[in-house]
């Protein structure tokens, strides 16, 4: 009778070893699937990420809120002259080279708007080659390392049915925990790009004002934002690379437990970091 209970406990055992082991390497294929995708993503132009979007966006760009930067520009033109023409103590010290003064500016400002999607996509292609560059850099595997799992493997085959059982239900738990991480991944890399859509389509707006010193506050910000959130790929790619090191490190040989909390915590970490990377990129810019 001993003999029959301990066959089925051996038997539970190797289910329950088998059930860990399968959540352990499922769950972080599919985290080390994102995350090896998240270097095409950050790495991808607007116009190759979804060019029916970015179609649309151009269009929406150059049809409704270009007219509406002209009328802008417009405002901002007269008011320059007036600002150049009173600026010589009310008119008593008149000089005529103003008024080129004011056509070579105002000429720069139509210019700017006019080629407003051709310095966008400029600023991202810079970034895309930052991104590329970093990605030959970091190319150190997000997954855990496969003698780490067979080593993980060999030890739990030594503990006893109990701590299986915790064991089972720590993974299955740690599971589904980085599959709303690897969720989130996603939604955060993908947020960005939308990001990008949206500040991209109302660009003429911002361009406008740099036909005045003082209204031009609103396109250096707008300038230093657009790039701050191409510079976020950069930064995320910095994300993977400090993640892929941590990741590796950790070892399944002593105690499992704190292995796997130690791995659910660095894959925590990597989204949160993820979040913080366009802050970051915004305050090293000094953007809001």
């Amino acid at each position: 009778m001993d003999s029959l209970f301990e066959q089925i406990e051996e038997w539970l055992c190797g289910l329950l070893i088998t059930g860990i082991m399968n959540n352990m390497t499922g769950v972080y294929d599919l985290v080390n699937q994102r995350v090896g995708e998240i270097t095409t993503w950050v790495g991808t132009t607007p116009e190759n990420f979804a060019p029916e979007v970015f179609t649309l966006i151009k269009n929406l760009s150059e049809n409704v809120i270009m007219p509406i930067a002209g009328i802008v520009l417009t405002f901002i033109a007269c008011y320059e002259l007036i600002q150049l023409v009173i600026s010589h103590n009310n008119l008593a010290n008149f000089e005529t080279w103003i008024f080129f003064k004011w056509i070579f500016k105002t000429f720069l400002a139509v210019e700017l708007i006019s080629n407003t999607f051709n310095i966008c996509m400029a600023v991202f292609d810079v970034a895309q080659y930052v991104v590329e560059q970093s990605g030959g850099i970091i190319t150190q595997s997000t997954a855990i390392d496969a003698s780490a799992l067979a080593t993980m493997q060999a030890t739990l085959e030594t503990y006893e049915f109990g701590i299986l059982i915790d064991l089972f239900i720590l993974t299955f738990l740690c599971k589904f925990l980085i599959e709303i991480l690897a969720t989130i991944i996603f939604v955060i890399v993908y947020a960005r790009m939308i990001e990008i859509y949206m500040m991209v389509s109302l660009a003429p707006i911002p361009f406008a004002t740099f036909g005045n010193k003082e209204q031009s506050m609103m396109g250096q910000n707008y300038v230093r934002s657009l790039i701050a959130i191409g510079l976020q790929g950069f930064l995320i790619m910095v994300c993977v690379g400090i993640y892929a090191v941590l990741i590796q490190n950790v070892a399944f040989s002593e105690d499992i437990e704190v292995s796997i909390f130690s791995a659910m915590g660095y894959t925590v970490l990597l989204a949160f970091s993820l979040f913080k990377s366009g802050t970051i990129a915004k305050s090293i810019l000094h953007a809001h």
